[in-house]
């Protein structure tokens, strides 16, 4: 029987309902589908970093944050932390131990890494929270890789006897270096730009307390094949990071990331961490851009 392509794809709905499948988890949810007063429902710990939002200040969108069911930040000055916590949300990551510009791949930074890093760690054991971020830094004239990764893995080994002490798990980020287009959509020279490579990392530093920060668009920009990695690679992951590809947006039908079959794999894992959404919003209003892209996720419900 002959069967016409524009005959199926009119079918595929209807079949899709006869098998009790939502036509919402289908396809990605346009802008146009937003539940302007959705609440998380879990069993997805959402949490927001607070960079992608600025001006808009940290207490204001824990404000934001907590009404729409998130239950934790990141990526805010950690003055505001307290605040932030009086609120009742968590720190879901703490930052400002180094940055990815100047990381423990070059022998420069070495020292100013290892303090930094202890630094996070007391700040994060002081505010409740059990998560630290760590890069591996940019590349450099005359380096060599083998003696870079060497010397990654002994700094975060200098720094992991304090982490280990605290129960303070460091997550190393990995960031995709193929978009140039904006100086936080991509970073070209970043020595972890292979998520592979990272992993490899992380089994020689060997603690289980030294764990990968899985950004999904930053895996999806430099690799694709998303699921797959999550399945490979979950025993090593410690946090995850969301946004939309292209553009690092919202998490809507305008990009290719089908977040709902993405997220169902990582509760499949057995995933009880944060989930934070770190895009760009680019909508009008940007809070209707964070409570869609948590609606987005909870599409697995």
């Amino acid at each position: 029987m002959n069967i016409s392509r524009r005959h199926f794809i009119k079918q595929v709905p209807s079949a899709a309902m006869g098998l009790g499948i939502a036509p919402s988890l289908m396809a990605q949810l346009a802008q146009s589908e937003l539940q302007p007063d959705y609440v998380a429902q879990g069993p997805v710990r959402h949490s927001v970093m607070g960079w992608c939002f600025n001006p808009m200040s940290p207490l204001e969108l824990a404000r934001h944050g907590k009404a729409m069911g998130l239950v934790a930040m990141e990526g805010v000055p950690a003055s505001a932390y307290k605040d932030i916590r009086q609120l009742g949300l968590q720190i879901s990551l703490v930052s400002g131990g180094h940055g990815f510009r100047e990381g423990p791949c070059n022998p420069a930074y070495t020292e100013p890494v290892v303090q930094g890093l202890i630094r996070a760690i007391d700040l994060a054991v002081s505010v409740g929270a059990d998560k630290v971020i760590t890069f591996t830094g940019m590349r450099f004239e005359g380096m060599d890789d083998e003696q870079a990764a060497k010397l990654c893995v002994e700094t975060w080994k200098k720094v992991l006897p304090h982490a280990e002490k605290h129960r303070v798990t460091l997550v190393l980020e990995h960031l995709n270096s193929r978009d140039g287009s904006h100086p936080m959509k991509g970073h070209p020279g970043y020595f972890g730009d292979n998520v592979d490579f990272c992993v490899k990392l992380i089994e020689r530093v060997g603690s289980p307390y030294f764990k990968l920060l899985f950004d999904i668009y930053h895996v999806s920009v430099m690799h694709g094949d998303v699921i797959r990695r999550i399945r490979r690679y979950h025993p090593f992951i410690g946090h995850y990071h969301t946004a939309g590809n292209p553009g690092r947006g919202e998490l809507d039908d305008q990009q290719e990331i089908h977040y709902p079959a993405i997220i169902r794999e990582i509760l499949r894992t057995g995933y009880q961490g944060y989930v934070a959404h770190e895009f760009i919003p680019t909508w009008k209003d940007p809070m209707q851009s964070l409570r869609h892209g948590i609606q987005v996720c909870d599409q697995v419900l």
